[in-house]
This record gives structure tokens, C-alpha cells and sequence, in this order.
């Protein structure tokens, strides 16, 4: 366990993020709700390792800022839900804490090898990363070690150009013969995800525990009553 700022960074399993703060207890009820709708309060209490009213008053502030919906599920059960907003504020809430100390440079080179290695157990060697900047260095480091050849770069929101002496272009189709993608957005990669994923295969796009992304198209039911 290392400290990067306020919060604890597990390095020994997903690199999950421990709760200090009241941010921090946001993003843990955010990637909670994100990982099972059927939770319920005292569960959520329980995996956050706070009181279950503190969880509760979390829960309704999250609802009241548009972040989570509640859905009644019969019988006297309720799911909830990240609505778009919420998802967007549970991606800019991981990508602060990670920027703000040094262990993003280990705990991503790490994760990004695995993937690489995924990569070339699958025999997919012809490589695109989808976002420029700090975390793509790093990817674009970490992939030395592995038989995989990085093409260059995928910006979804940018004109095409070259980061690190690469191309970088706005769709995986502009490539020639691309095996897979590894995501590397950090501000914006549930966003960049679901872009990629309209023209390229879902399941040769590799993404790192750490940014949180949900492979599962953002379905919110009817609206029900908190409980």
C-alpha cells in the first residue's frame, strides 16, 4: 500500500483507491454503484469500511447531484444506478487522485505490461494506444519488455498529428491491420471507450484497472423513489 496524496493506492491488487476524504468517499460510492447496482446501503458501508449513515447521506448527496439514480426493483428492493454524469465525475475524481503524487508511474507501467502480454498471448502484435499524454508515455514505455509493436496514437478529439515521434490519428480504421487497442485516456476514457468501441471490435480494446471504465452500455431504468 503507497500513499499518493490523501489516498491509498492498492498495488497488490486492482489498484483500487482507499477513502480518506469526503472526494474520496464520493469515488468509492461511485465505483461501488458502478460495480453492482444491487447494492444496498449497509453493503456499501461495508465495502467503503464507513458508518452505514454516513454511507446513506453519500448516497442521497450523489442522487441530489444527478450523479446515481434509484430504480424500485420488486420485491421492496432497489438498484442503483450511475447516470452519464455520474460516470464522468467518477472518471475525473480517479484521474486527480492519480496525478496528484508519483505512483502513477509504477502502478500504470505495471498494469500496462500485464496487458501487453495479454496482447501478445493473443498474438495480437500490431498495437494502437487511445489517448496521448502521461499515462500513453507510460504505456508506450511499458511495451518494450513485450513482442508488440505500438503503431502509434488514438485521439478521438484531436486533429492527427504525432506524440512521441508516433502518428496520431482519430479512429483505429486509420490504421493498417490493427490487432488491438489499449486505452490510455486518463481524463476522458469512458468517454474514449465508448467512441472507440462504435467501429472496433469491444474485446480487443484493453483497458487498465486503474481508470475505471465500464465495458456495459450506460442503461438507466425509470426513476424510483429513494428509499
Amino acid at each position: 500500500m503507497n500513499k499518493l496524496g490523501t489516498t491509498t493506492i492498492d498495488e497488490s491488487g486492482d489498484g483500487r483507491l482507499e477513502l480518506s476524504s469526503e472526494a474520496e468517499i464520493t469515488l468509492g460510492l461511485l465505483n461501488a454503484v458502478h460495480e453492482n447496482s444491487d447494492h444496498t446501503q449497509r453493503s456499501i458501508s461495508k465495502d467503503l469500511g464507513i458508518a452505514l449513515g454516513l454511507a446513506n447521506a453519500y448516497l442521497k448527496r450523489c442522487v441530489k447531484k444527478g450523479l446515481i439514480k434509484i430504480a424500485q426493483m420488486p420485491p421492496n428492493r432497489y438498484a442503483y444506478y450511475l447516470t452519464p454524469q455520474g460516470f464522468a465525475e467518477k472518471s475525473r475524481l480517479t484521474g486527480e487522485y492519480l496525478l496528484q503524487g508519483f505512483n502513477l508511474f509504477r502502478l500504470a507501467r505495471r498494469q500496462y505490461e500485464d496487458l501487453f502480454l495479454q496482447c501478445a498471448s493473443h498474438g495480437w502484435r500490431r498495437i494502437a494506444l487511445a489517448g496521448v499524454g502521461d499515462v500513453g508515455e507510460i504505456a508506450f514505455l511499458s511495451c518494450g519488455r513485450q513482442s508488440v509493436m505500438v503503431l502509434g496514437f488514438i485521439d478521438v478529439t484531436a486533429e492527427t498529428g504525432e506524440f512521441l515521434d508516433l502518428a496520431v490519428k482519430r479512429s483505429p480504421q486509420e490504421f493498417d491491420r490493427l490487432d488491438a487497442v489499449v486505452l490510455t485516456d486518463l481524463k476522458n476514457p469512458q468517454d474514449t471507450f465508448d467512441i472507440l468501441r462504435q467501429d472496433f471490435p469491444s474485446e480487443r480494446i484493453l483497458i487498465s484497472a486503474f481508470l475505471n471504465v465500464s465495458r456495459h452500455p450506460h442503461v438507466i431504468p425509470d426513476e424510483g423513489e429513494a428509499p
